[in-house]
């Protein structure tokens, strides 16, 4: 049953507005699972809005898992998701991991082009027997001080304190955990990591994106955003996922002087790290107590690392390493003086700058070859190419006709009505350039042939 004047006082009708009561009334157990909603056409005469509004709320509820549409009969309550069944939208892109003879869906570095770590083990574990190293107490700072002192180094501002966590996700997690609360209006870039989007839903944010182009996020865009006091603005400051883009100075410039006024605090997420080929552009050059910037090494020096630093807004910052007190309380000194070890060292930081290189030399060719066979591509930066399609079904199943797994783009984006895209990670074509062009012309054919035929494969 609906609950008597269900709408009330509704004061923002907007399609975010109303998804955001719906999931508000699904939450408190005023609309229970299975019951019906009002149809599209109902709901806009009592709101006396447009039809496409209440479609577009509805569409991202069902998104969310919220709700479902049956067709003509209606669209029923889901509930809210259960977060044991893990999150949504990561599981949409993982989902067809290892099925395919080439799977460029995974979004992780090429293991080839990962620095060497033999040595530096046996160098940090050699430091550990001579007690000049990792630390066997639980009093120590969480940060290994030979790490402090090449992180500090290496930060894009003077930050008011800093932490290392387990990984860039673990610091967003831990981050959003002091941010923000549940019902908090929060900013993304309207196409953006997936597993970020479960972590705000499951947390009961109200999640808006903002477009962005070439330069990062678009200034009037983030503008009419900011009207709805948001707590947090969460972006990639450079090789953005899945896009690529990476954020310029004066745009950094610009979005600093919209924010100045407001009270959000900005999450920077530098994920590809070494390996975008960008310099590192933050917004804590302007506001470096209201940003907290993370900077992951996954990509650039191992996913088992496990290791992300966090630092900038000091309350934000150690308001994190205090809550892990009470969990891990800190991300092993052994792996911290491994990374430490492979920043500095001459080898590992080669190894690196080759790998920045041949990821960028991918792209180029990935996307030079989709564009002369007519295929809209976008590559700025990072390991990732995305990719603009006609209807996103169809292009995946064109590409898994062909023993090729890619992204459906759908789980990145915020907003349903944005227009489907699939992404492939650069990081899984390998060989020279001349290697690479064959295998990219069949991905094109492939994208071609979803317009015509796409369950079936090409003779």
């Amino acid at each position: 049953m609906l609950p008597e004047n269900m709408w009330g006082q509704l004061p923002d009708r907007s399609a975010r507005g109303i998804a955001a009561e719906i999931r508000r009334l699904v939450s408190m157990g005023l609309l229970s699972e299975g019951t019906r909603l009002p149809t599209v056409r109902v709901v806009a005469q009592e709101l006396g809005i447009s039809p496409t509004t209440v479609s577009e709320a509805w569409q991202s509820l069902s998104r969310a898992g919220i709700v479902a549409s049956h067709g003509r009969n209606g669209t029923v309550v889901l509930g809210i998701p259960d977060p044991i069944l893990g999150p949504r939208r990561y599981r949409r892109v993982t989902q067809g991991g290892g099925q395919f003879a080439l799977d460029l869906s995974s979004g992780t570095p090429d293991p080839s082009l990962l620095p060497d770590m033999q040595a530096a083990l046996l160098r940090a574990a050699t430091r550990v027997e001579r007690g000049d190293g990792a630390s066997m107490t639980y009093v120590d700072s969480a940060v290994l001080p030979e790490l402090h002192g090449v992180l500090l180094r290496r930060w894009p501002f003077v930050p008011g304190a800093l932490t290392v966590v387990d990984g860039a996700m673990d610091a967003l997690d831990r981050i959003s955990a002091v941010v923000v609360n549940r019902g908090d209006r929060v900013v993304v870039e309207a196409a953006c990591f997936p597993p970020l989007l479960d972590l705000l839903e499951q947390s009961g944010a109200d999640v808006i994106g903002v477009a962005g182009d070439a330069e990062g996020i678009s200034p009037d865009s983030l503008s009419a955003a900011l009207d709805a006091n948001p707590v947090a603005l969460f972006l990639q400051p450079r090789a953005q996922n899945p896009t690529g883009v990476s954020m310029t100075p004066g745009r950094a410039k610009q979005l600093c002087e919209i924010l100045k006024p407001s009270a959000a605090v900005v999450i920077e997420d530098d994920h590809s790290g070494d390996i975008a080929s960008a310099p590192v552009v933050s917004l804590g050059t302007g506001m470096p107590d209201r940003v907290v910037h993370i900077l992951g090494f996954s990509k650039s020096h191992g996913p088992d690392l496990r290791l992300a630093a966090i630092g900038g807004a000091a309350a934000i910052v150690h308001a994190v390493a205090t809550r892990r007190m009470l969990g891990p309380g800190w991300s092993s000194r052994l792996l911290q003086g491994v990374l430490a070890d492979l920043l500095t060292d001459r080898a590992a930081i080669a190894s690196v700058a080759k790998a920045r290189a041949a990821y960028a030399l991918r792209r180029s060719v990935v996307v030079d070859a989709l564009t002369t066979h007519g295929i809209d591509a976008r590559a700025d930066d990072g390991i990732n190419v995305w990719i603009a399609v006609e209807r996103e079904s169809d292009a995946l199943l064109a590409l898994a006709a062909r023993g090729i797994g890619a992204s459906p783009g759908s789980p990145f984006t915020v907003d349903a009505s944005q227009p489907e895209h699939i992404r492939i990670t650069v990081a899984g074509i390998l060989g020279t350039a001349a290697e690479i062009e064959p295998i990219v012309a069949e991905i094109a054919y492939a994208l071609r042939s979803e317009r015509t035929q796409p369950w079936q494969r090409p003779s």
